[in-house]
C-alpha cells in the first residue's frame, strides 16, 4: 500500500534531517521509499528552483513567486509523485503545498482562496496521507539555517533567510493554523528537542500508520 508523507515548517526547523532519518528507518524496516523535495525534484523543477531560493538581486512579485511554485509542483506530481504512490511506495517529500499557504499565503499575504484553488488544481487532488510540521521560534531556526548556509556549498540558497523575522513569525502563525484545521493529517512536532527524540515521536506516528496498511 502507499502512503504520501509530507514535511514542512520554517527555515532551519530541522525538517530535512529528519525526513532523512524517517527514510532510513523505513527502509531498514523493508518498505519502499521515495525521497523528493519543493521545489525540486524533477530537471524543471530544479532550474526554477535556482530562481527561487537564490539571491540575485531578482524582485519576484509574490504572485509570481507563487506561481513559480506551482509549477514546480505540477511538473513533481505528474513526474514523480503520482507514479511512485501508484507503485505502492512511500513517498516522502521535503515540503509540499502547505508550504505555499505559510509562505505565499500567511507570509506574503496572498489571498487564501485562489491559493488554495491554485494548489488543488496543481496537485490532481493528491493530499498528502500525514504531514510533520516542525515547530521552532523563528528566531532559533534562523539561527541554524545561516550557520548550514555559512558553512559553504556550491549553491548559496537564502533569499528567504533573508526577509524580515516578523515574515517568519507570520509563517510559522499560517503553518499552526493548518495543523488547527487539519488536526487528523497535520501533526505538530517540536522541533527545539534533541534529534533523536525528535526522530522517535515521528517514527512512532509512522509505525502506527504503516503497520495498519
Amino acid at each position: 500500500m502507499s502512503l504520501f508523507i509530507t514535511f514542512e515548517g520554517i527555515e532551519g526547523c530541522g525538517k530535512t534531517t529528519q525526513l532523512g532519518m524517517l527514510d532510513d528507518y523505513l527502509q531498514q524496516k523493508g518498505r519502499r521509499v521515495m525521497i523528493t523535495r519543493e521545489p525540486g525534484g524533477t530537471k524543471l523543477g530544479e532550474r526554477v528552483r535556482d530562481i527561487l531560493l537564490n539571491t540575485d538581486g531578482m524582485n519576484i512579485s509574490s504572485w509570481a513567486e507563487l506561481f513559480l511554485y506551482a509549477t514546480c509542483r505540477a511538473q513533481l506530481v505528474k513526474e514523480v509523485i503520482k507514479p511512485a504512490l501508484e507503485g505502492d511506495n512511500i513517498v516522502i517529500c521535503d515540503r509540499f503545498y502547505d508550504s505555499s499557504v505559510a509562505y505565499q499565503g500567511y507570509g506574503r499575504g496572498l489571498d487564501l482562496e485562489p491559493l488554495i484553488a491554485i494548489n488543488r488544481c496543481v496537485t490532481g487532488g493528491i493530499i498528502p496521507d500525514i504531514t510533520f510540521i516542525l515547530d521552532c521560534p523563528p528566531e532559533a531556526g534562523l539561527k541554524r539555517a545561516w550557520g548550514r548556509i555559512n558553512a559553504g556549498g556550491e549553491v548559496r540558497e537564502d533569499r528567504f533567510e533573508r526577509e524580515t523575522i516578523e515574515f517568519h513569525r507570520a509563517v510559522r502563525e499560517g503553518y499552526l493554523e493548518i495543523a488547527r484545521r487539519e488536526p487528523e493529517r497535520v501533526k505538530v512536532i517540536d522541533g527545539n528537542r534533541e534529534i533523536g527524540e525528535v526522530h522517535k515521536e515521528i517514527s512512532d506516528i509512522v509505525e502506527k500508520i504503516v503497520g495498519s496498511l
